[in-house]
């Protein structure tokens, strides 16, 4: 079931974090809704402008209604991931999302407000929210770059303000994570000192954290193994920090990287062990199997994991 954004962030709010997953193919939308039912557990399925152009919008949306169909357990919205105002528009004239992001982060802060206050005003008459972003996060994802010397937390007074003058309804913050699968080669942690100062700001208002994979040791060990050539030092977010984090407003959290890796581990390691194949459903089997594992992983560290009939009855 297709739910507003809204509506599992009020039941989130300070006691869970909501997983959202970008998908690119019907193996990806299998596992993930196959993870989630298994876990118990309520989400966001996000499609970026990438993956609309890579697969087509018709056929990304029909995937997605498929899965539904196949899973009507299911609880979850659907979310526009690193929009530009057209796309954001395009989005809320389809009739198919919950929510849109608009992510005019690189602009100035003025041109940011502007940019999401025009958004807002388009998606508000749909009965769509709106997610803006505030900061600037480190890495790589589809067409956002940073370089780590360019990243900056985000400025608690700045959201408090943004918030007020653009009318967004949550708000992606630079608190510590960063984008892509090479994301820091030290030790790296949530600052939670900033995310209280914003809070403390913006009480009861959903706050997003982006790029919140984590890069697990394992994996990249396993797909170098099989023939890979991935950063070793690579580190991303510690999965045990979601729930403190959730509890100071953190509602939304993005987890893209690793389940490419997961794709990635799965295929170079099925057909290095298995050179004469060339069905791809066999190792797609697999991958769908392995995601749906890693998907109840990763709710039981958000603390969604067992929220289902809870939201089911608020519903």
């Amino acid at each position: 079931m297709i739910v507003t954004t809204a509506k599992l962030f009020k039941h989130a709010y300070g006691r869970y974090a909501v997983g959202a997953y970008n998908i690119n193919n019907a193996e990806q939308a299998v596992g993930l809704f196959r993870g989630h039912v298994d876990a118990g557990a309520p989400f966001i399925v996000q499609i970026s402008k990438g993956a609309r152009k890579y697969i087509g919008i018709p056929m990304i949306e029909a995937i997605i209604r498929g899965a539904e169909k196949m899973f009507p357990a299911a609880i979850f919205a659907v979310h526009l991931d690193h929009g530009d105002e057209a796309t954001c528009y395009d989005c809320i004239d389809s009739g198919f999302y919950s929510s849109v992001m608009i992510d005019a982060s690189h602009h100035p802060f003025a041109e940011n407000v502007a940019s999401t206050k025009r958004v807002v005003e388009k998606a508000h008459a749909k009965g769509l929210s709106v997610e803006a972003e505030m900061g600037m996060l480190g890495g790589v994802e589809e067409h956002v770059k940073v370089d780590e010397k360019n990243a900056r937390l985000t400025d608690p007074d700045e959201a408090q303000a943004f918030v007020k003058q653009s009318g967004c309804d949550s708000l992606a913050v630079a608190i510590g994570t960063s984008h892509g699968a090479y994301k820091f080669t030290g030790s790296q942690g949530l600052h939670f000192e900033r995310i209280e100062a914003i809070q403390k700001l913006l009480p009861g208002f959903p706050l997003v954290l982006h790029g919140s994979s984590s890069v697990p040791a394992e994996e990249v060990k396993r797909i170098n193994a099989a023939g890979g050539g991935l950063n070793p030092s690579a580190k991303g977010v510690d999965d045990n920090q979601f729930q403190r984090a959730a509890k100071l407003g953190v509602t939304k959290v993005n987890i893209d990287t690793d389940g490419r890796l997961v794709w990635t581990r799965v295929h170079r390691e099925f057909f290095r062990d298995h050179p004469e194949e060339f069905d791809f459903r066999k190792h797609g089997t697999v991958f769908m199997d392995e995601y749906a594992k890693f998907i109840v992983a990763k709710s039981q560290k958000l603390g969604s994991a067992g929220k289902l009939e809870e939201i089911r009855k608020s519903l």
